[in-house]
């Protein structure tokens, strides 16, 4: 194979993406998870609980979908045409714990989920857990100082 026939192969497999078609889909997908949070937070105020509270269970609806559509395989579709719009919001993050622990199902408990669950989600626990430390001593200095 020469390099005209290489590059001409290159071109066939190479899928073509159209940024704002993406960034619609991403638009859309996002703003459909953020209503349906909205609605959900209005929904449980509408039952006699407060704000935080309705706020907090929302959270934990939406996370459990999200958990529910990657244990059934539909969460990479939404993911495949939502991009960033699916990924974002907190529905991505609990995509990304729980995808590895099905992956890895087959190799045990431990060996398996246990070692592989946060494969995808640990370095971001860890950097905003870190950061988090960082900049807590930082105002805490700061405010020592009595520049903030």
């Amino acid at each position: 194979m020469d390099q005209q026939q290489y590059n001409e192969y290159i071109k066939q497999v190479t899928p073509v993406h159209s940024t704002p078609v993406n960034m619609l889909w991403a638009f859309l997908i996002g703003g459909i998870i953020c209503t349906l949070g909205q609605a959900l937070t209005n929904w449980f105020m509408s039952t006699g609980l407060e704000k935080d509270d309705a706020s907090s269970v929302m959270l934990l609806c939406l996370i459990g979908g999200s958990i529910l559509l990657t244990g059934f395989n539909l969460f990479p579709g939404i993911v495949k045409r939502g991009g960033a719009g699916a990924l974002v919001p907190i529905t991505g993050f609990a995509n990304s714990v729980v995808a590895p622990a099905i992956e890895y199902k087959p190799e045990g408990q431990v060996f398996g989920i246990g070692c592989k669950i946060f494969t995808i989600a640990g370095p971001v626990i860890l950097y905003g857990v870190f950061s988090s430390w960082l900049f807590g001593l930082v105002y805490w200095f700061l405010k020592y100082l009595g520049i903030s």
